[in-house]
């Protein structure tokens, strides 16, 4: 969770963030694996850098499915959307008025995840149900263009100093 949402009663924050940037690595390594093996990945993974000590996380992906055919969607939903997803099932139940209004880590999730914003595709779920959303990923894999924001991700990298060696 981004850096500014407050941290959870159980206080792992301190603990957790650490590893972050290795079980990053850890997982597309292994995504990495797969696609050599000549096996079709789907991942659906929320990326961000708002921690206390930022350290490049996507960049660092990018730069470990540096040159694999790999498409990277950004998928958007606006916080009002989000929010009002949430109140009717992790929040079934709990009193809060109709009229309340996201609260910040809902806005703060949503600014974290899209940044850089660099993206093959986009879908947005508040306008396309999850059948029209797979359909859309589908017709962009069959028809193009070649995906490119993974390869421009890791370029950044390099400005950016990188997340964790390997």
């Amino acid at each position: 969770r981004p850096a500014r949402i407050e941290q959870s009663s159980r206080g792992k924050r301190g603990t957790v963030e650490p590893w972050v940037p290795a079980l990053y690595a850890a997982m597309y390594e292994s995504i990495a694996a797969h696609i050599r093996f000549g096996l079709n990945v789907v991942t659906d993974v929320g990326h961000h850098d708002d921690y206390a000590t930022p350290s490049g996380i996507l960049y660092d992906c990018a730069r470990r499915l540096a040159g694999l055919p790999v498409f990277f969607v950004g998928v958007r939903c606006p916080a009002g959307v989000v929010w009002e997803r949430r109140r009717k099932t992790w929040l079934k139940g709990k009193e809060i008025p109709r009229d309340a209004p996201p609260p910040d880590p809902v806005h703060q999730w949503e600014r974290a995840v899209h940044d850089p914003g660099i993206y093959d595709l986009e879908v947005d779920t508040s306008l396309l149900k999850p059948e029209e959303c797979g359909r859309v990923i589908r017709e962009h894999l069959e028809r193009g263009p070649e995906p490119t924001a993974f390869r421009r991700l890791a370029a950044m990298e390099r400005s950016y100093g990188g997340a964790c060696g390997g």
